[in-house]
Formats: C-alpha cells, sequence, structure tokens
C-alpha cells in the first residue's frame, strides 16, 4: 500500500494499529439501549432542552453566527450576563466560556502555569489536560491515581524548588467513575500560600451537588479551588464549557489563553441551551432518578467481578484485553445494549474495559436485561 502524496509513516501506523486490535473507527448505527452516551439526565434524548429552546426570543436567535472571537466581534452582553449567572450557580465571582472542556483544559494549563511553576496532577485526568501542559512552559509530573500520599511525597519534594504548584485533578474519572478526594487534598494544602488546586467537574456537573453543581459544591470545598472547569457536552446535553474561580483568573485568561483568543465564539443558541439546561437543573427532579438509577445499578453490579466501585454514572467491567472488550461490545449490541469498549492506548494495557453510563431514562428493566448479559 503506498501513495506518493501520502507520507509512508501514515499507511504504517494504521496498518500496525489494526494488527494490534487498536483501530478507531466511527460508527452511525447504534444500539437502542444507551449505556453509552453522556446524556446522564436525558436533557438531549429526552427533548427536555429542545422543549426550552422552543420558547426562546425569536429577536435573540436572529443572528445564528456569532461572526468572530470574543475579542473581535463575537462578544455581546448575553454571553457575559450568561457568564454572570454560571458563576453565581456555582458560587464564584466569575465564569469564562469555551467552545468545549477541551478548549477549556487546553487554554488554562497552557497559560497559567510558567516555567518556573510546577504541576502535579493524577495519572488518570482527561487527554485534554496533558494536551493543555505539553503545551505550557511549566515541568509537570504525576502522582498515583487518587493517592494522597504519592501526592505528598512530590510536594515535599519539589515545593522549594518552585514558585508555585498547580494541582490538578478529576472530581469525576472519565475512565473509572471513581472520585478524587478532594476534602483530604484542600485540607493538605491549606498551610501553602503557593499550592493551587484546579478540579475538572465535566462527569460530576448534574450528578452531585445542591441541583447537580458538581462534587465540589457536595463537599464544600468550591472555595478552597483556584479553578473549576464544567462541561456541558455530558449530563447538560449541549455544547460548551466555562472555568470559574475569581475576577482575576478570567481577566487573565482573556488576555493570554490562546484556545479562548484565537477561536470563534459561541453563537447565541448555543449560549441560550446551556442557560437553559441551568434552568432545567433547578427545573426538574432528573437528578434525583439518576441518583436512584445509579444505586440500583450499583447493588445489582456489586457482586461482579472486576467491577469498578462507583457512586458516579460511570461503572466499569475491567476485562483485561481490546479483543475481550470488543467481544463483549458485540454481545451486547447483539441484545440491543449500546455500552462501549474503552481500549488500550486510551487505557493502560491490561485495564482495557466496557464502560457503562447510567442514565436518568435507563429503565430498570433495560438494567436488568444488561445485568443477565453480563452474568452469562
Amino acid at each position: 500500500m503506498s501513495d506518493k502524496n501520502i507520507p509512508s509513516h501514515l499507511f504504517k501506523a494504521l496498518i500496525e494499529r489494526e494488527q494490534k486490535g487498536m483501530l478507531r473507527k466511527l460508527a452511525t448505527n447504534y444500539p437502542v439501549i444507551d449505556f453509552c452516551s453522556n446524556d446522564y439526565l436525558g436533557f438531549s434524548k429526552l427533548g427536555l432542552l429542545s422543549k426550552k429552546l422552543e420558547t426562546l426570543n425569536q429577536k435573540q436567535e436572529s443572528a445564528y453566527g456569532s461572526t468572530g472571537s470574543r475579542l473581535i466581534s463575537g462578544n455581546s452582553t448575553f454571553i457575559e450576563e450568561a457568564e454572570k449567572q454560571i458563576a453565581l450557580f456555582h458560587h464564584a465571582e466569575s465564569a469564562l466560556i469555551f467552545n468545549s472542556g477541551y478548549d477549556a483544559n487546553l487554554g488554562l494549563l497552557s497559560s497559567i502555569p510558567q516555567k518556573e511553576d510546577l504541576i502535579l496532577f493524577d495519572e488518570l485526568v482527561h487527554a485534554s489536560i496533558h494536551d493543555g501542559m505539553r503545551l505550557g512552559l511549566a515541568k509537570n509530573y504525576k502522582f498515583k491515581h487518587n493517592n494522597l500520599e504519592s501526592l505528598k511525597d512530590l510536594v515535599q519534594r519539589h515545593q522549594k524548588d518552585f514558585k508555585n504548584i498547580y494541582i490538578v485533578v478529576e472530581s469525576v474519572y472519565s475512565m473509572d467513575g471513581d472520585t478524587a478526594p478532594l476534602i483530604e487534598i484542600t485540607e493538605f494544602i491549606k498551610p501553602f500560600e503557593n499550592i493551587f488546586l484546579i478540579v475538572d467537574e465535566a462527569h460530576a456537573i448534574g450528578v452531585f451537588g445542591k441541583q447537580g453543581r458538581g462534587l465540589c459544591n457536595a463537599l464544600g470545598i468550591e472555595k478552597n479551588c483556584f479553578a473549576r472547569i464544567y462541561t456541558y457536552g455530558k449530563a447538560m446535553g449541549c455544547h460548551g464549557a466555562a472555568i470559574v474561580g475569581n475576577n482575576i483568573l478570567r481577566k487573565y485568561l482573556v488576555n493570554f489563553s490562546r484556545s479562548f483568543i484565537y477561536t470563534t465564539a459561541l453563537p447565541n443558541h448555543s449560549v441560550s441551551a446551556i442557560l437553559n439546561a441551568y434552568q432545567l437543573l433547578i427545573e426538574t427532579d432528573q437528578k434525583d432518578v439518576l441518583q436512584n438509577n445509579i444505586s440500583y445499578f450499583y447493588s445489582k453490579t456489586s457482586g461482579i467481578k472486576n467491577m469498578i466501585k462507583s457512586q458516579s454514572a460511570i461503572h466499569c467491567l475491567v476485562v483485561g484485553s481490546n479483543e475481550k472488550a470488543d467481544t463483549l461490545e458485540k454481545k451486547l449490541a447483539a441484545k440491543n445494549i449500546y455500552a462501549k469498549a474503552i481500549k488500550n492506548p486510551t487505557v493502560k494495557e491490561g485495564s482495557e474495559r466496557l464502560r457503562f453510563c447510567i442514565h436518568a431514562f435507563n429503565t430498570k428493566q433495560e438494567t436488568d436485561v444488561l445485568i443477565e448479559q453480563l452474568l452469562k
């Protein structure tokens, strides 16, 4: 296989990945019973958000595109008012909207930590955090997943060698569904004036906290965080993200975050969707329905070997190889159940798994059918 217009290493890389069973492919036909999507509250699938958006002021929606970046022509009083409402909801001084959670992490981690700073990150943080660190100037070290002693050891070894230390964690981890020891981390860093905590709440918003404010809210540690990232493509059923924190953080990001500065702003209809998703958090009981479904799934799977324990919407069955993960995904699909195989290189070799996302719209009957297949 060759083509003079295509570099040879592209062919080689694709062939090697296919031979290892690691080749990614796009799909369009999904099984009906959804244990895969991030639409935890069903705002998208159940049409709750689209019904909300039907009542929007049409004048506000007259311009489809934002026409430019926020610093050129894409800013508006509407988006700034939305950011004020987001900040108020999350008990912060300010918020800044980004086009996606990926863009938010990229912009934050590449601009805030400087050459004389250090980033300490949980080994299981999202790829967007890794990419943000790669683009930045700061040194970075990983600590063992959810291991406070590993984090403490790194702080004690390096605290005097750097001006500032940024600790980066996810409140809920996207691959395991477990939660960070946020209370313990905040207690540990209290005596240090130069250590700052960054928490990605992508998989916690809508699932934990009062009216779905997130795990930081549920644990009462919001004020102990330098920055929190809230992503809207998961439980909120729409698109975009926001970084919340103090006013200085927002002002700095507007001036130095390249993924904010050099991209077209979200259009008004996307911002409207975000605001209406927040209204749904306040007005509906979808969070309570979701929590009941999580509890039911947890109780039914507690005896299944290699099931990672989780109180979040994400639950995983570790099977140990790409081939086994693929096989189990196909067997479930044959029963019209959609659960996704998460394979190496997304997860470490030997920790390949089936990931199950629990939703407010999943019925007990659907859960029972899934459990029956897993037990087989």
